[in-house]
């Protein structure tokens, strides 16, 4: 991509963003009050995205006429990021921010909701209807959409709209880039519903280190059972482990998974005490949760990631 001229903005002191944050104020309904200008800059669109799968689906639908910055790389955990000051000046010096939402980025939320008074800053999931989404108790909802690959298909609405809004001139490719990908995730959604449902019905239960994957387990024909909850900074006691050990070893469940993004020990301490139950299970891989794989491989784009955890489980549960 040839190179463009950098647009100088101010930089406010970080602790504005901090204190701004504290008044509050959800991302899209925010900018509601404010509709997003047009857009007259210098082309690419700066936009700022938190993690890999909305860098990813904001990078596949704005193309060339987008520069994406991804904050969180591979292997980094969104549930317990902290915004530092050099995060908090690219949040600053971008045209649009770009988050997942339901309260995904735990810590960075109150930042990312105060800075959506100050310029467009987009929740993915704010176009999903919440009776499609998997409460978790105290009106809160599981945040890990895009293991249903149809439902984070739907999330590409707001990047799409977004983008058409503020920066007209380059309309057709953004309508066309959104067609496109969201036909390549309909493919995809197929393809993971025809391999997970040819597996034995017994045989497709997910255990794994934290309850990310129920979307994939409602959308596929999946059971799930985790360690520790929706968020990670929830610790597993000794008695969650030890149910679950009792679980593994009456449903003679063959392996369970460690996540990438997250601390293998609660997982080998199910294996040792499956072990000592008198049952073998095995670990079947890594999965990618809440993170995906490094750049420039299959495993670094949405879709890799999710044939990655696919092949996995396809692999280990069969």
């Amino acid at each position: 991509m040839p190179t463009h001229p950098t647009r100088k903005r101010p930089l406010l002191v970080a602790v504005c963003l901090f204190l701004g944050a504290a008044t509050g104020g959800c991302g899209p309904a925010a900018s509601d009050d404010a509709p997003p200008r047009k857009f007259v800059g210098l082309s690419p669109l700066h936009a700022v995205c938190t993690t890999g799968m909305v860098a990813d689906m904001v990078g596949r639908i704005g193309g060339r006429w987008v520069q994406v910055d991804r904050i969180m790389g591979e292997g980094i955990d969104p549930h317990l990021f902290k915004a530092t000051p050099d995060v908090i000046a690219r949040l600053h010096s971008a045209d649009v921010v770009f988050y997942s939402g339901l309260h995904l980025e735990g810590r960075m939320t109150e930042v990312l909701e105060g800075l959506a008074r100050r310029k467009p800053a987009i929740a993915l999931t704010s176009t999903i209807p919440p009776d499609k989404l998997i409460q978790v108790g105290d009106g809160a909802h599981d945040p890990h959409v895009w293991f249903d690959v149809a439902l984070w298909s739907e999330t590409s609405e707001a990047v799409r709209r977004f983008l058409v809004e503020f920066d007209p001139p380059h309309r057709a490719d953004y309508e066309a880039q959104a067609a496109a990908y969201r036909a390549e995730l309909a493919a995809l959604d197929a393809e993971c519903r025809r391999r997970l449902q040819a597996l034995p019905e017994a045989h497709r239960v997910l255990v794994t280190a934290h309850d990310a994957f129920h979307y994939f387990g409602r959308a596929y024909g999946v059971e799930v059972r985790a360690v520790q909850g929706v968020s990670t900074e929830t610790e597993a006691g000794v008695r969650e482990i030890n149910d679950l050990v009792a679980f593994i070893a009456q449903r003679r469940i063959k392996a369970v998974f460690i996540e990438k993004s997250v601390n293998e020990r609660n997982i080998r301490a199910l294996v040792e005490g499956c072990r000592g139950r008198g049952h073998e299970v095995r670990i079947g891989g890594e999965l990618y949760s809440d993170s995906m794989g490094p750049p420039k491989t299959p495993e670094g784009t949405y879709v890799g990631m999710v044939r990655a955890n696919v092949d996995a489980v396809v692999r280990a549960l069969q």
